[in-house]
């Protein structure tokens, strides 16, 4: 392995993109101070990983970009790449040159490729692991470090000295271990506080999910039954309300009906009331027509008095004047009288009115009070229906108590009785288990033998996979081995077809050209693409061709043409196109006769196979070239026929016409022609590597299918084992079961005499509350007894007051008649008080009259007359329109009385019917009880189904067992059931998913923590296996390198003594290293004793000791001679050109004795200021002569 090249762009002076080819020996790389041949090596450094600044000679890493000069702008990164050979594959990787490269942008971003493909810091440095190249290795050597080697501590020597005993990976590796062997022991710990924790946990929970799964499955069976009765219960219930509802209905259409009878009396009651006021009213209106009619008549009575007197009156002559006014005062004496009579009549009446108002407003006060009585008798009677209402729901409630009492004595009856089937049944189940115990144990017995063969089964079929698993590691190592050849193979069949395709090898515009191959159909390829020879010849047949093997074969001068001017016009170059139409062959060889001479192999074209058509191209350009076996042949040869003829030799040496002749040594791997065979040959052998994998594959595949038939016989032996072990543990389990069944018998009997005596003491506290309830019962119906007594009574007392009400009522309706004719006499009376003043009044007037006007004409008396008749016929026809009236109100009088008599029947007829309906209403009051708790006994039913198992009635009826009939066996099996689940105390249900979930995480840690165990194991055997190989390793390198050192150390000083030492007192892997030189003729001193040039010669020669045991494949050394004298250059120089034969070297120099050791030159200089740039090797070749 070697460096073949470094490619800078834009790192630190290197602006333009410069390319520094490398050969095997020494290349040197001179300049003047400043020109930038430092850089080289800090990018070198740089590529290989340097993160260090310092190291870099900058202060940050944005200083390796070039910074740009007066006349140059900055640029935006920096790039460098080294090529390095790989042919010996002294690098892990497939590739036979690998390319290294790092960018770095201004923005900060920065990547690492390798051959192209970005990667990691860490994949280059794997890379390098061991090989001396690196950051930290001895493949690039500064000043720098010259003076850290010998001035530094001797702990921060052992870097050096580690790599150069190879043993930097060992220390990687430990160190990687030990990190990994820290984590899986805090991962250990873990595990085990885990492991613990669960460990605690799966005692308790394995006890409490048996005891839960046995729960379960009581819990169903009783969700089972609580279904079925529930079911049963409701059916039942249902009836019932389905029964209480007809009878409700029956008894609702009775009290509507009742009602509406009810409702109809009112109207009807309404009615009566409203003619008795219809009747009152006509009585009154008549009565005040009769008055107004007697009123009437004693008004035409005195009309008819007056028209009397008038007509006496007119009579009257002049001369009987006096005889009227006699008689006028006669009238007005009379009149006054009547005034006299009617004013004490008055006076009479209105004494008797006072008086009568006084009685009717004492009857109505009377009327009121009865009413009130009668209001109260009814508010009191309603109280005590109410009482009734209340006692009657009470009895029914205490009647329900006694029920239930009636009931739970029932129940405790059966109750006792279970329990002493059950303390029967307890000491039968305890005989019965002590009889199963002895069989369990017989089948303990007789299972644990039967595991024990079964075991050594398994460990026979355990061993064959065993031989058969180490076979197929050895198989699978040997497939792995052929399939890491396989990819490797087909990597390089890859590699080597992608740089045919791209034309790798062949010069710029060749391949310009040929990317154009798909536009241009006349384009048929390179020479190299045309021809085909055989191995043997390739050489020869290249040799032959020389530079034509990169012609470009085209169809035409057309196509040749056109593609001319595509180079010249990209200015890609210059290229040679053999167009078939325009080639014209030269005819064979000039000395036919040459052909049978001795080693003569034949002519090239003859040698090489091509398609019909590319004839006359093979012929133009090998048709005049004699192929011979080898070169003594071929100068005889030429010889004879006077250097006529073209010879080429098999090894590739060249005999041109005239004489000269071309020879050399070159590699094989540039070769043209062999990509074509190489890429079918490694196609042959890819599919060799790939039928042996194929094969390797199926013989793993048998045995694996072997493997499994033997895993498949452990599976059924591990599977008779797991019913084996079941039917062992349900073996232990049963006896374990049996002896706590006969614990459980025997402690069942004593609890079960416990709870007898519990429930004697429940039947007499039953027994007492009974008692009290009876006593209850009996104080609520003498109760109602006595509250229906006094009921009635007052019952009694209300109608009672009633008749007085209706006596109290006709008296008051009297007395307002009477007090009514007392009024209209009392007013008739008034009237005529008032008539008869009106009348005194005329007669005063008249006798006035009679004063002034005596005399009259008999026609006033004659129309006076008329009137008076008239006036009778009026009072006639009154007398009759009287008694009409007095016989109308005697009839309304009556119609009142029959009202009267229809009032009192109706009044019984509604408190009959009112009675009645108070009745109903208690009954459907009781019957819509009994229906209400009937409705919420289901109510509560189904709850308890929803809250107990979340069941509605019809999912219920879905899990309807129709075998369940018997109510009572259905209630004791319940019960027995309940006790049961009583009897296993707390449950936890979530204990069976709890212990499966910790069962499942406890066996998959303690797999974890066996994996664990084994992997700290392994770690630290790796750790102590790698302690022991560095330790010994180091020991052995070490001594190598402090012989070497002295030997190196003696022949550059010519003399003297070089010795290294370890300090003591510390660990070989971590000890110093102390370096002391003994000059010739000096004593032997440290080196800070040493000048200059003896310091940096005793570090050169460590370095060359190291180089000398273990060559790095390329080492760049910066300047570190400048400290020595020119004869300790001149040694420095002969000594490196003696480390050529492993190690290639770069020397950044200006020293003019290492100038003239080196095999070749790079100048660097600063033409611009700021930019290095390469200066041309012939130049500095041609100054170094001078």
């Amino acid at each position: 392995m070697y460096l073949k090249c470094i490619e800078v762009q834009g790192f630190k002076s290197f602006a333009h993109k410069l390319r520094f080819d490398f050969h095997n020996g020494i290349t040197g790389i001179v300049g003047p101070n400043g020109s930038g041949k430092s850089n080289v090596a800090d990018a070198v450094r740089w590529v290989l990983g340097e993160q260090r600044v310092k190291q870099l000679r900058g202060g940050s890493m944005q200083d390796v970009i070039f910074s740009g000069t007066e006349n140059r702008r900055p640029l935006s990164y920096a790039s460098v790449a080294i090529t390095l050979d790989n042919s010996d594959h002294q690098l892990p990787i497939e590739y036979e040159e690998v390319t290294v490269a790092r960018k770095l942008y201004r923005s900060g971003e920065s990547e690492y490729l390798i051959n192209g493909s970005v990667c990691r810091l860490k994949d280059v440095n794997e890379l390098f692991y061991d090989t001396g190249i690196g950051k930290e290795g001895y493949s690039i050597i500064g000043q720098g470090q010259i003076d850290r080697i010998l001035s530094g501590k001797p702990e921060e020597r052992r870097e050096l000295f580690d790599e150069a005993a190879g043993i930097v990976k060992f220390k990687r590796r430990k160190n990687m271990s030990v990190k990994k062997l820290e984590e899986e022991r805090q991962n250990l710990l873990r595990v085990n506080d885990i492991l613990a924790e669960l460990f605690k946990q799966l005692g308790p929970l394995e006890r409490q999910s048996e005891k839960a799964r046995e729960f379960l499955k009581k819990k169903e069976e009783l969700k089972n039954y609580d279904i079925n009765m529930f079911l049963l219960e409701t059916a039942r219930i249902q009836e019932h309300i389905t029964s209480l509802e007809v009878k409700i209905k029956d008894t609702d259409e009775e009290l509507k009906s009742a009602s509406k009878q009810y409702d109809g009396m009112k109207q009807e009651y309404e009615s009566v009331e409203e003619q008795v006021d219809r009747i009152d009213e006509s009585i009154e209106r008549a009565k005040g027509q009769l008055n107004e009619t007697t009123m009437l008549k004693q008004q035409l009575e005195s009309q008819i008095a007056l028209l009397k007197e008038q007509i006496h009156s007119a009579r009257m002559n002049d001369e009987h004047y006096e005889q009227r006014s006699e008689t006028i005062e006669s009238e007005i004496a009379e009149r006054k009288e009547k005034l006299e009579e009617f004013e004490r009549e008055q006076t009479a009446i209105h004494g008797q009115l006072g008086e009568r108002r006084t009685l009717e407003n004492s009857a109505r006060e009377e009327l009121i009070a009865v009413q009130t009585r009668i209001a109260t008798f009814t508010a009191d009677i309603e109280k005590k229906k109410a009482d009734i209402m209340e006692l009657l729901n009470s009895r029914a409630s205490t009647k329900a108590k006694i029920q239930k009492y009636d009931t739970m004595l029932e129940q405790i009856q059966v109750r006792r009785a279970q329990l002493n089937q059950r303390i029967s049944e307890a000491e039968t189940e305890a005989d019965g288990q002590e009889k199963l115990l002895l069989g369990y144990e017989e089948e303990l017995e007789a299972v644990s033998g039967e595991i024990i063969v079964l075991a050594e089964q398994n460990s026979q079929y355990e061993e064959k996979i065993e031989e058969i698993q180490k076979v197929l590691s050895r198989q699978t190592e040997q497939f792995r081995i052929g399939q890491t050849a396989y990819h490797r193979e087909e990597s390089r069949l890859e590699s080597l077809k992608n740089i045919t395709e791209r034309y790798d090898g062949y010069g710029n515009s060749i391949r310009k050209v040929m990317d154009r191959r798909d536009k241009e159909k006349g384009l048929l390829g390179v020479v190299a693409d045309i021809i085909k020879v055989e191995k043997d010849y390739e050489v020869a047949v290249e040799t032959a061709l020389g530079g034509n093997i990169q012609n470009i074969v085209t169809a035409d001068e057309d196509t040749a043409k056109r593609m001319i001017g595509f180079l010249k016009q990209n200015k890609f170059g210059r290229a040679t196109f053999l167009p078939l139409t325009a080639l014209k062959t030269y005819g064979t060889i000039s000395r036919p006769e040459a052909l049978k001479e001795e080693g003569v192999i034949g002519t090239a074209d003859k040698l090489v196979k091509a398609e019909s058509g590319y004839g006359e191209l093979v012929s133009y350009l090998l048709g005049r070239t004699l192929v011979v076996d080898h070169i003594d042949h071929g100068i005889a040869i030429a010889r004879k026929y006077r250097q006529s003829i073209r010879i080429v030799t098999l090894e590739g040496e060249l005999i041109n016409p005239g004489g000269s002749m071309t020879g050399g040594a070159f590699k094989n791997s540039s070769n043209l022609l062999s990509r074509r065979r190489e890429i079918e040959e490694f196609e042959k052998t890819v599919r060799q590597l790939k039928r042996e994998m194929d094969e390797l594959e199926a013989e793993s595949e048998k045995l694996r299918s072997e493997r499994s038939g033997y895993y498949d016989q452990i599976e059924i032996v591990k599977e008779k084992l797991q019913k084996a072990y079941v039917v062992q543990n349900t073996a232990k389990m049963n006896m374990e079961q049996a002896k706590a069944k006969i614990r459980a018998a025997r402690n069942m009997s004593s609890d079960i005499r416990e709870e007898g005596q519990q429930l004697e003491r429940q039947i007499t506290d039953i027994i007492d509350n009974q008692e009290s309830i009876s006593v209850e019962l009996d104080t609520s119906e003498q109760l109602e007894t006595e509250l229906s007594q006094k009921v009635e009574d007052e019952q009694s007392l209300l109608d009672s007051e009633r008749k007085v009400e209706a006596a109290k009522q006709k008296e008051a309706e009297e007395l307002h008649l009477v007090c009514a004719g007392l009024e209209q006499k009392y007013e008739f009376t008034s009237q005529n008080v008032t008539r008869i003043r009106e009348e005194l009044d005329k007669f005063y007037e008249e006798l006035k009259e009679l004063e002034e006007n005596k005399g009259g004409t008999s026609k006033e008396i004659q129309e006076k007359e008329e009137k008076i008749a008239g006036l009778r016929k009026t009072i006639e026809d009154s007398g009759e329109l009287f008694t009409e009236i007095g016989v109308e109100i005697e009839k309304f009088k009556a119609q009142r009385e029959d009202l009267n008599q229809k009032h009192k029947v109706f009044l019984q007829r509604r408190e009959d019917l009112s009675r009645h309906m108070s009745e109903l209403d208690k009954e459907v009051f009781r019957l819509e009880s009994q229906k209400e708790n009937y409705e919420e006994a289901s109510e509560k039913q189904i709850n308890y189904m929803w809250e107990e198992y979340e069941l509605t009635y019809n999912r219920a009826l879905e899990l309807r067992n129709e075998n369940l009939t018997d109510l009572s066996q259905m209630k004791k099996r319940i019960q027995e059931i309940k006790n049961e689940i009583k009897g296993l105390g707390d449950v936890n249900v979530n204990a069976i998913e709890d212990f499966k979930n910790v069962s499942e995480r406890y066996e998959f840690l303690k797999g974890q923590h066996d994996d664990l165990i084994e992997a700290e194991e392994t770690l630290e055997k790796i750790i102590e296996e790698l302690d022991i190989a560095m330790r010994k390793q180091f020991a052995e390198q070490f001594e190598r390198i402090s012989k070497e050192f002295d030997t190196v150390f003696k022949e550059l000083f010519g003399g003297g003594k070089g010795t290294l030492q370890l300090m003591e007192d510390e660990d070989i892997l971590e000890a110093g290293i102390r370096i002391i030189a003994q000059p010739p003729g000096k004593k032997l001193q440290n080196m800070m004793q040493l000048s200059g040039g003896e310091k940096a010669l005793t570090a050169i020669a460590l370095l060359f000791a190291i180089q000398n045991l273990k060559p790095s494949p390329f080492c760049l050394l910066d300047e570190i001679e400048a400290a020595l004298d020119d004869n300790n250059v001149i040694r420095f120089a002969k000594y490196l050109h003696k480390l050529t034969k492993s190690t290639q070297f770069i020397v950044i120099t200006h020293r003019r004795g290492t100038m003239t050791a080196a095999d070749r030159l790079y100048g660097i200089t600063m033409q611009e200021k700021g930019v290095s740039t390469l200066v041309s090797v012939s130049l500095l070749e041609e100054e170094l002569d001078k």
